[in-house]
């Protein structure tokens, strides 16, 4: 299924959510249609139209935010002084409760990609009757071992990389939980260190791809870079906030939870979060749910047939709520 054209939002506002925050929104689409949300990844990249294509705007009342403390939300986490101490888990999943009362809505479709993914699945675990369907797709859960691999254990694949990555921290920060340990520098009230942290942070991550580097425009913007690197470390840096248990893992734990909720796994057969199994194992622990693989594609909402898949899924949930 091809994407949709793109469209412009009807609607958007800025909503307080308490704390001193005020979080970004927009709805697209049919302002009479289906509620669908969509969980953007990072933590703390910010949604982009890319994600508005994935629906049939002739049928979907697409709603997209910026989470606490990144793209239009604010105070946004790029600048030093920002309380991190109020952007958590359990945080955002009450922005969202927020704002879908604000809205005016039911229940919805809830979609997301990357970290999207892990605050939909916890979203929808403990708040599963205003959830429709799930719709994710480079698909994570969160765990620890998830952030061990993805700071650690890829050094083994990337050796020349990782090296680099090492060498930005003090001899004695090298042991342990990398994210928490850039996390310190990145909190640092040296301006200097902080610029330094953040970009090595986004050097590993650009690097952690299944293919040769390659260059990520948004990293190259100062604010974008330091917000989402000093975002992802204090999740990385905190079990994600998911609490006692996530050293195996609070989301895949819960998974029978998402009983009767329909649900589809779009997965990129060369994304590195299948080392350790966890699509396939959430999959297994969810019924109701299916898996839909995407041969050489890695960890890319964008990439070449995940798209398609996406639309196939929501053009799916679309007609069964239809018929």
């Amino acid at each position: 299924m091809p994407l949709h054209p793109e469209i412009e939002p009807y609607d958007h506002g800025m909503l307080d959510v308490g704390d001193g925050n005020h979080v970004y929104w927009e709805t697209c689409g049919n302002p009479l249609g289906k509620p669908a949300v969509v969980l953007h990844g990072g933590p703390g990249s910010g949604c982009g139209p890319y994600f508005r294509r994935l629906f049939d705007p002739a049928v979907y009342r697409i709603v997209l935010l910026d989470q606490r403390g990144c793209g239009r939300s604010t105070p946004h986490a790029s600048v030093y002084g920002t309380d991190m101490s109020v952007n958590t888990t359990a945080h955002l999943i009450a922005d969202l409760e927020l704002l879908r009362e604000h809205l005016g809505i039911e229940r919805w479709l809830v979609w997301g990609v990357s970290w999207g993914s892990v605050l939909g699945l916890r979203y929808a675990q403990t708040h599963p009757a205003v959830v429709s369907e799930l719709v994710l797709t480079g698909v994570a859960t969160g765990s620890n071992p998830e952030v061990a691999l993805l700071t650690r254990g890829l050094g083994q694949i990337f050796p020349e990389a990782f090296e680099r990555f090492l060498a930005e921290l003090p001899a004695g920060e090298r042991e342990g939980n990398l994210a928490a340990a850039y996390n310190r520098l990145i909190e640092s009230p040296d301006p200097e260190v902080r610029a330094r942290a953040a970009r090595a942070w986004t050097d590993w991550e650009t690097a952690c791809v299944p293919a040769p580097p390659r260059s990520v425009p948004r990293y190259e913007d100062e604010r974008f870079r330091m917000g989402f690197a000093r975002t992802v470390t204090h999740y990385f840096g905190n079990d994600h906030f998911l609490g006692e248990g996530n050293e195996e893992g609070v989301v895949l734990r819960d998974a029978p939870l998402l009983k009767g909720i329909p649900g589809t796994l779009v997965q990129g057969s060369l994304d590195f979060g299948n080392l350790l199994g966890i699509v396939w194992r959430l999959h297994q622990a969810w019924p109701g749910s299916e898996l839909v693989v995407i041969d050489d594609v890695g960890h890319n909402a964008g990439a070449p047939g995940v798209g398609e898949a996406l639309v196939a899924a929501t053009d799916k949930y679309a007609k069964a709520q239809a018929g």
